[in-house]
């Protein structure tokens, strides 16, 4: 527990408040002996490398450590998309939302297009529409150039393998390269019971965010090219952004150690269990969810004075609004916090009847 938390509190804010997974942080002790070449030169940035290949069964890939999810997908979105371009997301998609136009800054004034979609998902009738109100050719308008999906959603949602393809054929038909923002990635590789590749190499995506962060790593994103070209772009990129650490070491062996066994998609595993006993319990209390939990993030309708009393209670988490909470579980939470909260909630709920 961090020491900012008071005694008892249980942590449902954000994945991104949980600590460093124990293996990722022996990793880091082990590399910290003797010197290393530095920006990248060194032995475990060139593993790193041989790693993601095997994992998304693609030898071009290529991979780029950065500090954080922003830096990830707005880089990433910049190699993509041209100044005059624009990028189609979901209307409720963290880029779009909530990363303060780092897209449109690194990518040098690049439009992001937030479009409609049932489950918070881009689906395919949204995305031709936006092509047919575009004009195409005229440099009065933004030109479509590349279609950004998160997964899961910023709802927490998950798209199937099948809803990402039928995307991504609408996004070829326009020849628009096709982005994943994958904050929780490992989340929804857990969620879908699949391999790595189900969501990314196969159904054409050209470059994605890894969401090593929220996951159990310490400062460290990654983006993952599976394009020539948009690696040629992001070599230069990542370097005029600042984001080419000058002790990689300590970011290529977190991710090799983050990749290895499948380890990440274990740690979303918990983080996913966490959440299902969790949500199981809300609903068993007759409390409303906005969505189906599918990972490890729920949406979730409480009376105000219910939710400032569970939050008194020492659980924490975000308030969205009038009557809305968000909770999100971690690799870190256990059982018994799970069970702890819930018990919170019916001392609450007693106490409100």
């Amino acid at each position: 527990m961090s020491s900012d938390q008071p005694d008892g509190a249980i942590e449902f804010r954000s994945d991104n408040c949980a600590g460093v997974a124990p293996q990722i942080m022996e990793a880091l002790t082990a590399a910290n002996n003797g010197s290393a070449l530095a920006y990248g030169g060194d032995r475990w940035t060139e593993e790193l490398r041989e790693v993601v290949c095997e994992a998304f069964n693609a030898p071009d890939a290529q991979i780029f450590p950065v500090s954080s999810g922003t830096a990830a997908n707005s880089l990433a979105l910049a190699g993509m998309c041209p100044p005059w371009g624009s990028v189609l997301c979901h209307e409720t998609a963290h880029i779009y939302k909530n990363e303060c136009g780092a897209t449109s800054m690194f990518g040098a004034g690049a439009v992001m297009r937030g479009l409609p979609g049932d489950g918070f998902k881009l689906q395919p009738d949204s995305i031709r529409a936006a092509f047919e109100s575009t004009n195409w050719g005229d440099p009065h308008h933004s030109q479509p150039s590349v279609v950004s999906f998160t997964c899961p959603t910023d709802m927490g949602t998950v798209y199937t393998p099948q809803e990402l393809a039928d995307v991504v054929t609408v996004a070829a038909e326009k020849g628009l390269k096709v982005h994943l923002d994958g904050a929780r990635l490992a989340n929804a590789i857990a969620a879908l019971h699949c391999a790595p590749t189900a969501i990314t190499t196969d159904v054409g995506v050209d470059a994605f965010s890894l969401g090593a962060i929220k996951n159990g790593a310490m400062s460290t994103d990654a983006i993952v090219s599976l394009d020539p070209e948009i690696s040629e772009q992001l070599l230069y990129r990542t370097k005029r952004a600042g984001h080419v650490a000058s002790k990689m070491r300590y970011q290529s062996v977190q991710l090799i150690e983050y990749l290895r066994d499948g380890r990440w998609v274990k740690l979303g595993r918990q983080a996913n269990a966490a959440m299902t006993e969790l949500s199981r319990g809300l609903r068993d209390r007759d409390i409303e969810l906005l969505a189906e939990p599918q990972a490890n993030m729920a949406f979730v309708r409480l009376p105000n004075a219910v939710h400032a009393a569970w939050a008194a209670s020492g659980v924490l988490f975000y308030d969205m609004g009038p009557d809305t909470i968000r909770l999100v579980t971690s690799w870190q939470t256990t059982p018994d916090d799970v069970e702890a909260a819930l018990h919170r909630l019916d001392l609450v709920l007693a106490a409100a009847r």
